[in-house]
């Protein structure tokens, strides 16, 4: 099934050109609500008028703030997710980036959604970035053992945005709330709504949300799939072809 959504991925590429542009760092989070009798997911429709995938349905997700290397978390991330964030990181990998890549993934999601997944503060952990005012103001703190490293994509070139992405699970058991009344957000997603994986893929996704889809319906069938240790997908153009590799 994998080596499928492969190829389809480089048929994809194929019909594409431009020049070159660095990827820049990005962060994605799949909230998972399994209390019903099928898994759901939370996703939303791109606006118009966006330079990236417009009117596509996507995850919560987007650029690195530079702020989410330095806001600390109440608790840290597994050594073993560590390890693997830091696997073939461009640039000058650091522990900092790592968790900038976590936080990023809580932060964007709770600008587009609304939704702030944490733990109670207690430790009066702030940040003076005015893109984290809000989150810390839901009394919230950022709880990195609560997200699970999921998968890597970089887009490949030939587009006018490029992102290295990394893609995190979290359950949405530990939202604090009922996953179907605390959605908000800034309205850079329409439409968020919670769908099964097969309503999912047969909306208007793009090509790599679709394998990602794929890859966790797949993953879900394992008896350990939510251990950190569990393998990462990292799709990667090289050699002229999309690859997927494993970390």
């Amino acid at each position: 099934m994998m080596r499928q959504e492969v190829d389809k991925l480089n048929r994809i590429i194929k019909k594409q050109s431009g020049q070159y542009i660095r990827p820049r760092d990005a962060a994605t989070l799949i909230l998972l609500d399994r209390q019903g009798s099928e898994p759901r997911i939370l996703m939303g429709c791109r606006h118009h008028g966006s330079a990236f995938m417009p009117n596509k349905y996507v995850f919560p997700g987007g650029r690195i703030s530079p702020s989410d290397s330095r806001v600390r978390a109440a608790s840290p991330m597994d050594p073993v997710t560590l390890t693997k964030l830091l696997h073939e990181m461009k640039g000058k990998p650091s522990e900092a980036r790592a968790r900038g890549l976590m936080m990023g993934a809580i932060r964007e999601t709770f600008e587009e959604t609304g939704i702030a997944l944490g733990c109670a503060n207690t430790g009066g952990l702030g940040s003076r970035a005015p893109e984290w005012r809000d989150y810390y103001a839901s009394g919230l703190a950022p709880a990195l053992d609560k997200l699970r490293y999921f998968a890597r994509a970089i887009t490949p070139p030939g587009r006018t945005r490029r992102f290295d992405a990394r893609f995190f699970i979290a359950d949405a058991a530990d939202l604090g709330c009922d996953s179907s009344s605390c959605i908000s957000g800034d309205g850079e997603l329409k439409d968020l709504s919670w769908l099964t994986i097969g309503e999912a893929i047969d909306s208007d996704i793009p090509a790599i949300t679709e394998t990602i889809l794929r890859e966790l319906e797949a993953r879900m069938q394992a008896a350990d799939w939510w251990s950190p240790a569990f393998p990462v997908p990292f799709y990667q153009f090289r050699h002229n072809r999309f690859v997927r590799e494993v970390i």
